[in-house]
């Protein structure tokens, strides 16, 4: 950990560091599982899903990013090599064949709020307020884009 004026001490931060790094892994094997649904995507409501796989993998990645800035704003070293991605997420392995992109996804950006849910509750516990907000707004997000991309599962009920 660098030495910054940040008031949190050193081991708090290299504790949020961890646990953010953790969530990074999680954020950017999801963005490139949301790429594959919407380069691979099928069907009668192609244009609609393609387009919403495009904007959910455009909105993970913005996250990813303001994980790994909050990373390296508390002296760590942000980790989103493909190496370290692979070795670190926690999201079921999506299918590079045919799939049901609608039901693979929704898997996963559940996967990914659960995780990001019990992140913010960690955050909280080791004091550090901003990582918890953070995790607080991709929450949010991730269970909206959960609801849209369901409400493709709802068709023909």
């Amino acid at each position: 950990m660098q030495n910054i004026r940040i008031d949190l001490p050193a081991a708090v931060r290299e504790k949020v560091a961890t646990l953010l790094n953790a969530r990074l892994a999680d954020a950017l094997d999801l963005k490139l599982q949301a790429k594959q649904a919407h380069w691979n995507v099928k069907g009668p409501s192609f244009i609609a899903l393609h387009e919403l796989f495009d904007a959910i993998a455009g909105r993970i990645d913005g996250q990813a990013d303001d994980m790994a800035e909050r990373i390296t704003a508390l002296g760590g070293v942000a980790e989103g090599t493909l190496q370290a991605v692979a070795g670190r997420s926690t999201l079921p392995t999506y299918p590079v064949g045919p799939a049901d992109h609608v039901a693979r996804l929704a898997d996963a950006l559940a996967a990914y709020g659960k995780a990001v849910r019990a992140a913010i509750a960690e955050a909280d516990a080791l004091g550090d307020a901003g990582a918890a907000d953070l995790f607080t707004g991709i929450s949010r997000a991730v269970d909206k884009d959960l609801w849209f991309v369901e409400a493709h599962l709802e068709q023909g009920r």
